[in-house]
């Protein structure tokens, strides 16, 4: 067939028939560096051929760097990656044909179909640890690993596009301040010393990789190339969305130090304890009717989905949508770092030294136009040029906040600060708790307890035990799973540890808790996730006091009256679909299914209702009790917190530090305050927490680095 041609701005005049001695029938996908073509061989063999654009052939540095992608690609065996048929980096236009691997990148799944399962995600993480080790161990760095240069192929993930990698052999080096890559899966050392980019650098990006499969978004979240940059360098990830059992994994990999990471082969490791076996073989959804082909694209590009915009980052759409003008630390940034992006990549001017961030003056003031006598609300800033969201509980007539390394405790009358104590390795997104009538601040996977008097915030007691992945707050009680799946309850009062045991068939239970039920709860989807088995445990004794096998992918998100609420999520797609609620005295279930699917679903139980926020600010009241969905509100959030609710409405924060409150029976919107972004209004917050409805007030902290308080009773007047 005639070879197509490109049509868009800046195309060429036209495209060559043939590279070398393969005959270009198609176009699959065109980049920045140049245009892939399907090709078949003389025997037949499909191809995906890449020809150079002519601007950049006349380049020697380009060619250079071609010659290098060649080399690089050829070295590591084909097991992981596209394997390389024929090359010609000499050519007039130069050119690479590998074989060409039907299935969708990565990126264009979690576009098309939303966030994986656990189980996928676990299976992708060990393809992807296996295709890092056979790269690694040829002396290659990759440089540039993203969700667009990962291939979903039938027997596995294969990396592909070796553009900018490096092997340790090359004579090319990176200019000295200026390196080449994609800002959100970049390693620290990729901004701050590109000349030692090791191996660990793609380690870095295999984190951030997870992270984009799971929640479709990164750990570093912002339109700006230049803000993620100075995240990735200076802030800690947000692994919201993350499955608990790969969460501490996720987060050493995208350690700050490249040393602090593990290699590929302590990832396989370790992930063998996370899943007793898995199945690296068919996790990738079928292939839809109106799929994208999986070959690979012009610098592991593909051809853009329909509608979508030429260029635009990799991610969700809601993170493309409602953003504020950039401000102050986009300038400054912009100034420090000196990145200009082009083609999917960035060139940066490197500087040393951080970016200083000088928050407004601390102190406390009342918040005006609250109408109610006895609660004129307050606004409180307890850490002085911070920002970032406080995540906050309330317990023994406190509020206590956390943010990284530091705990408080704040008067929920007027917001004055009553203690700070320093904490550090805080558990990012989780706010301290009341538990054993002590604070317990949650540290993160550490090998270390503390507990705080509430008054004065001093140490009650300090214990040093064994490393573990998660703690879990459970009435008088901490559950501790450990690295190696033993399970220790510790009495929260005393520090003491009461029992240690195993959950059968658990190699690795994460526990989830709710206010005034006495058990914990752990779940396990079977490896098709059209089953999940649900395990309640008592904190007590460590004791199963029940277990039960329910349909569909489940995920509890609260309980009431000896009932627990589950969230129903699609297998293949990972929306959620249903609401369901499991009585284990009777053994019955009843289901109420959603009108729409949902995404990246937070949700409470309130009573008999239900209250769901998707993705987009979608809002929904699934009355359990009358097996309906209540009510539907359209609110147009791009990203909002898990909601709360008392009698009379439903509150959540919103990304840009807005309280909105809705009416639990009519779900019409009646009150928001005004947006508390701070200092850095193009700053994307990454871990939203729900706000507190306590005795008609409610409360949260917002992106500014503040805690408010407003009257509950009048949302009208925010």
């Amino acid at each position: 067939m005639t070879p197509q041609r490109n049509t868009g701005a800046g195309a060429e005049e036209g495209l060559p028939e043939y590279a070398g001695h393969y005959r270009l029938e198609s176009c699959l996908g065109s980049g920045g560096m140049g245009v892939v073509h399907l090709a078949r061989s003389t025997s037949g063999l499909k191809l995906a051929v890449k020809v150079v654009h002519a601007r950049f052939a006349r380049d020697p540095e380009f060619r250079g760097r071609f010659r290098q992608e060649v080399a690089a690609a050829r070295r590591v065996s084909g097991a992981f990656t596209a394997p390389v048929v024929d090359a010609d980096p000499e050519a007039e236009r130069p050119w690479m044909a590998t074989l060409f691997i039907p299935g969708p990148t990565l990126s264009d799944e979690v576009k098309r179909n939303g966030p994986m399962t656990p189980a996928q995600l676990r299976r992708l993480m060990a393809g992807l640890a296996e295709a890092l080790r056979d790269i690694h161990r040829v002396g290659v760095v990759h440089r540039d690993l993203k969700p667009s240069n990962v291939l979903l192929a039938e027997d596995g993930p294969k990396v592909i596009d070796f553009g900018i990698s490096r092997p340790k052999d090359s004579e090319l080096r990176t200019e000295t301040g200026k390196l080449i890559g994609t800002p959100p899966f970049m390693a620290p050392e990729q901004f701050r010393r590109p000349r030692e980019v090791g191996p660990a650098a793609d380690i870095f990006a295999l984190g951030s990789v997870l992270v984009h499969a799971a929640t479709g978004r990164g750990p570093f979240d912002s339109d700006s190339p230049y803000v993620v940059a100075y995240q990735v360098v200076h802030d800690e990830p947000d692994l919201t969305g993350v499955p608990e059992d790969l969460a501490p994994l996720v987060l050493r990999c995208l350690a700050k130090e490249p040393e602090d990471r593990p290699t590929p082969d302590e990832l396989t490791r370790e992930l063998r304890s996370v899943a007793a076996s898995y199945d690296t073989q068919a996790f990738v959804p079928e292939q839809r009717a109106h799929g994208f082909p999986g070959a690979l694209g012009a610098d592991g590009d593909r051809t853009s989905p329909p509608g979508s915009r030429a260029g635009e980052a990799e991610g969700t759409p809601e993170r493309r949508a409602g953003r504020r003008p950039r401000s102050k630390r986009l300038a400054l940034a912009a100034g420090v770092l000196g990145l200009a992006v082009g083609g999917g990549l960035a060139s940066v001017q490197l500087l040393d030294g951080g970016l200083a961030m000088n928050g407004p003056a601390p102190g406390t003031t009342t918040l005006p136009g609250a109408t109610s006598a006895a609660f004129s609300g307050w606004v409180a800033k307890p850490v002085p040029g911070s920002e970032g969201v406080p995540q906050c509980s309330y317990g023994a007539g406190k509020l206590f906040c956390a943010r990284p390394g530091l705990v408080y405790a704040l008067d929920p009358a007027d917001g004055s600060l009553l203690w700070r104590h320093s904490v550090p390795r805080m558990l990012t997104g989780v706010p301290p708790v009341v538990a054993g009538g002590l604070v317990q601040p949650m540290t993160d996977h550490g090998q270390r307890l503390e507990a705080l008097d509430p008054d004065s915030g001093r140490p009650r007691w300090q214990r040093n035990v064994p490393a573990y992945s998660g703690v879990r707050s459970v009435g008088g009680m901490l559950l501790l799973t450990g690295t190696d799946g033993l399970v220790r309850g510790v009495d929260a009062g005393s520090g003491e540890t009461r029992w240690s045991r195993r959950v059968p068939d658990l190699p690795l239970p994460h526990f989830s808790s709710f206010a005034g039920d006495p058990l914990a709860y752990a779940v396990s989807a079977s490896d098709d996730g059209s089953s999940t088995r649900v395990v309640a445990v008592d904190p007590a004794t460590g004791d199963v006091r029940w277990e039960a096998r329910q349909h569909g992918l489940l995920t509890p998100v609260g309980s009431r009256d000896g009932s627990l609420v589950l969230l129903s999520e699609e297998a293949a797609f990972g929306r959620v679909n249903a609401v369901v609620r499991y009585t284990p005295a009777s053994g019955a279930s009843v289901r109420v299914a959603l009108p729409v699917p949902r995404d990246a679903v937070r949700a409470s139980v309130h009573g008999d209702v239900v209250h769901l926020l998707g993705s987009g600010g979608s809002l929904d009241a699934v009355d359990l009790a009358a097996r309906k969905v209540r009510w539907r509100l359209e609110t147009a959030v791009s990203r909002g917190s898990a909601p709360a609710a008392d009698a009379d409405h439903v509150y959540f924060l919103a990304g840009d530090g807005r309280l909105l409150a809705v009416g639990a029976r009519t779900g019409r919107l009646v009150g928001q305050t005004r947006p508390r972004l701070g200092e850095h209004t193009d700053r994307v917050t990454a871990t939203l927490p729900a706000p507190l409805a306590v005795k008609g007030h409610v409360y949260t902290g917002a992106p500014d680095g503040t805690v408010f308080a407003v009257d509950g009773r009048d949302p009208s007047s925010w």
